[in-house]
């Protein structure tokens, strides 16, 4: 099942001889429980389309499908309600309330939608990120990697139809780096949980079940699912 659609997305800055072109006509079709590693150099493009499918920023032209939903189409107060019920952002900052302990950082998106915490299914993402010795700890009691851990699993609890990560290991040594991705993947097949990464670092991406590569706002390079077709 398609959870996520682009079609001939593009979005344009300026214009005449100065005019840039973040994105050029990208079509992209992502399955439900897959997770995508798009990967460019910087001014590829890539954030600027991770922007456009998380509905943070329009495009210029182009159709963009969310759980067959066309987030386009919407308002900006339905999609910032409909941002937040099914999509999970995933940042290199952490973004995360300083005043707040790591369990009411987790379950925040879920009751500012007014929704009950599953508490059953929030404490299995918990176990599973190896947090729960850490839940009543501020923030600023926790290292970077526990800090990116808490952001995946506020993502994880509000079961978003996708989870997008922008550069989500970019202020973790590169110990932690494979840890935290390590967990992300796990957790991700555990609660069958799509994901949209975006990296620069070559080495994560090879995680991820299919690396698309962007240049100049256009997909160069689309790999399947590195599991490939079931043998005969």
């Amino acid at each position: 099942m398609k959870v996520l659609r682009t079609v001939n997305l593009k979005k344009f800055y300026g214009s005449g001889d100065n005019q840039v072109k973040a994105l050029d006509g990208v079509n992209l079709e992502v399955e439900h429980g897959e997770f995508t590693a798009i990967v460019g150099t910087s001014g590829s493009g890539k954030s600027t389309l991770l922007h456009m499918l998380g509905g943070l920023d329009r495009p210029t032209s182009g159709k963009i499908y969310v759980d067959d939903k066309d987030i386009l189409k919407l308002k900006n107060d339905a999609l910032c309600i409909f941002r937040r019920r099914k999509i999970g952002f995933v940042f290199q900052s952490y973004n995360l309330v300083p005043v707040l302990n790591a369990y009411e950082n987790i379950v925040l998106p879920t009751e500012l939608d007014g929704n009950k915490v599953d508490k059953a299914y929030v404490d299995k993402v918990i176990d599973a990120l190896g947090l729960k010795d850490k839940l009543l700890n501020l923030p600023s009691q926790l290292s970077g990697g526990q800090q990116q851990r808490v952001a995946i699993a506020r993502a994880l609890a509000a079961k978003p139809a996708i989870l997008l990560a922008d550069e989500p290991t970019g202020n973790l040594d590169s110990r932690t780096s494979q840890d935290v991705l390590g967990l992300l993947k796990v957790t991700g097949e555990k609660f069958g949980q799509t994901i949209i990464m975006i990296t620069h670092n070559e080495e994560i991406a090879q995680l991820a079940d299919r690396i698309i590569r962007i240049e100049d706002g256009k997909i160069l390079e689309d790999s399947e699912d590195k599991g490939g077709e079931d043998d005969e």
